[in-house]
């Protein structure tokens, strides 16, 4: 164990620190150095230096001599392509993704929670879509996102402020944002399903969440859009946006209930897809036997009980 990574809790640092330094490569080309990497991490450099030197041996991360930096190795390549693998359910959210980009010009995201950020796993983008460009694997900060206002607000008041204090011992500032809003993100949230951000990740974007409990990960998730504030100020997002994007929470967390032990199997049969576009009913080739068994639609705020949920 690296010097002063002695267990906090039933945390042990040196894992914790291991992954901290692998969530740094953004991107399977990233290339970063140690100096690079403990600036990002706030870890001192000797021990980047350690965890960096034990990564390339394990081949998670591959040492570029003529950089003198690092890139993702093949055995976190290997892994994340295992994980993915014949992932039907994805392809079924994205078309629910699809389906509303087709009517709003943004970025719909299907995202899920890392530490204090949020990764896309899914997205998908109108063709006329202007301002957020984000792709799968894409990171986006939790204290300053629609997306991670509105997990937050989802979560227990002692989870999230467990997540909070954590927050604020390692990025303060930009904890400070989410504290700030954190009280009124929960009251609107139970009366409405959803969260509203306007300018908070960038003046440019305004934004609109809404979490939904996944059994697969035993958290919340959040499917969310960002649009031109030019185009969408916060009135037209609440009138016009937000009963499409509850209506998508609905649908995405039906199929992510009955897809319970199915997230990662690719194993499920292929039948025909009903996908609602325009009040139009479209069939396509793209399903399977999941989405039989999820038709059923229903409110995102029903989906609270155990564990973080309140």
């Amino acid at each position: 164990m690296l010097a002063g990574d002695q267990g906090e809790g039933d945390v042990i640092q040196v894992v914790s620190r291991a992954f901290d330094v692998l969530r740094c490569f953004e991107g399977h080309e990233a290339r970063l150095g140690n100096l690079e990497i403990s600036n990002r991490c706030g870890l001192p450099r000797s021990t980047v230096s350690r965890l960096t030197h034990t990564l390339t041996r394990m081949g998670q991360l591959v040492y570029l001599p003529r950089d003198q930096k690092y890139r993702i190795g093949p055995s976190a390549v290997a892994m994340s392509t295992s994980m993915m693998k014949g992932l039907q359910l994805r392809n079924l959210i994205r078309l629910r993704l699809q389906d509303v980009a087709d009517q709003l010009p943004g970025t719909v995201g299907f995202v899920i929670p890392d530490r204090f950020h949020l990764v896309y796993l899914e997205y998908a983008r109108a063709a006329n879509a202007l301002g957020v460009h984000e792709v799968t694997g894409s990171r986006i900060a939790m204290a300053t996102t629609a997306a991670g206002h509105a997990y937050t607000a989802a979560l227990a008041p002692e989870v999230s402020e467990a997540l909070l204090v954590d927050m604020e011992r390692e990025i303060p500032a930009v904890a400070k944002v989410l504290r700030q809003r954190i009280e009124n993100n929960r009251r609107f949230y139970r009366e409405h399903g959803y969260i509203v951000a306007c300018g908070l990740w960038s003046p440019h974007i305004n934004g609109l969440a809404v979490p939904l409990w996944s059994p697969q990960y035993q958290t919340f998730v959040v499917v969310t859009i960002g649009l031109l504030a030019a185009m969408y100020d916060e009135k037209r997002i609440h009138k016009e946006v937000a009963p499409l994007m509850i209506q998508l929470g609905a649908a995405v967390g039906a199929l992510l209930e009955g897809a319970e032990g199915d997230l990662f199997s690719s194993r499920l049969e292929r039948k025909s897809l009903s996908v609602q576009a325009n009040n139009k009913i479209v069939k396509t080739e793209e399903t399977n036997d999941l989405e039989a068994r999820t038709r059923r639609s229903r409110s995102a705020r029903s989906l609270r009980a155990r564990d973080g949920r309140r």
